[in-house]
């Protein structure tokens, strides 16, 4: 059993100042976009390893923690990460994808280009792992998929707060990053994030998140 320690933390706050500080974060945090274009602007390796950190502060099935974060600043593998994802995208675009779901995509402009891998100074490629290898034993995790996303929330936000802008990437089938990685057998691509500064023509497609009545319904 581990040993346990008082909780204390470190930013309560009273009910009025609650209410101000959500809102307050909630307007921060809405402008937040996916970005598609890039800066070639360097972004200090420091700066990564203090968001991956963020993000490894997330809750995890029985703490397991089980996932890992690949970030890649090596052009030459960041060039074999974009021709391995635009040959699966290529087959998505043109045959993969079901005709509403290329209508869907269609307001936003996408195709099989994905120029951004190359641009972005950063690639953070996450993995999930569904089991630990502890020398040939086999030790199990719990809920990874709920898990992994919970970190890349975090890790989203923590992007966002360093003043950096990202896209998540799903170039679907993925196994193709555990190859060029050269990840162990029990790990599996899970995110392809795209890192950088945003250029300064980017242009993001003008869209409109559901009202709350449409996400929320409240039991009082």
């Amino acid at each position: 059993m581990y040993p346990f320690i008082k909780f204390f933390h470190p930013n309560s706050k009273r009910p009025d100042e609650m209410r101000k500080a959500s809102l307050e974060f909630y307007d921060w945090l809405s402008p937040r976009r996916s970005v598609r274009e890039f800066s070639d602007q360097p972004v200090d390796k420091e700066v990564i390893e203090n968001i991956l950190k963020a993000a490894s502060t997330a809750p995890s099935g029985a703490n397991k923690q089980p996932w890992t974060f690949c970030a890649i600043s090596n052009a030459e593998l960041k060039q074999r990460i974009r021709k391995a994802a635009e040959e699966e995208e290529f087959e998505n675009y043109h045959g993969r994808m079901s005709e509403e779901w290329l209508r869907d995509l269609a307001p936003l402009g996408t195709d099989e280009v994905k120029e951004f891998l190359t641009h972005a100074p950063w690639l953070i490629v996450v993995f999930k792992k569904a089991y630990d290898l502890e020398g040939t034993e086999k030790r199990k995790n719990y809920y990874v998929t709920e898990s992994v996303g919970i970190a890349c929330g975090f890790l989203l936000i923590a992007l966002h707060n360093a003043g950096l802008v990202a896209l998540t990437h799903t170039p679907s089938p993925m196994n193709f990053l555990k190859k060029i990685l050269n990840r162990p057998e029990n790990e599996s691509p899970f995110l392809l994030i795209p890192v950088g500064y945003a250029s300064d023509n980017a242009m993001v497609p003008d869209i409109k998140r559901k009202e709350l009545d449409e996400i929320a319904s409240f039991y009082t």
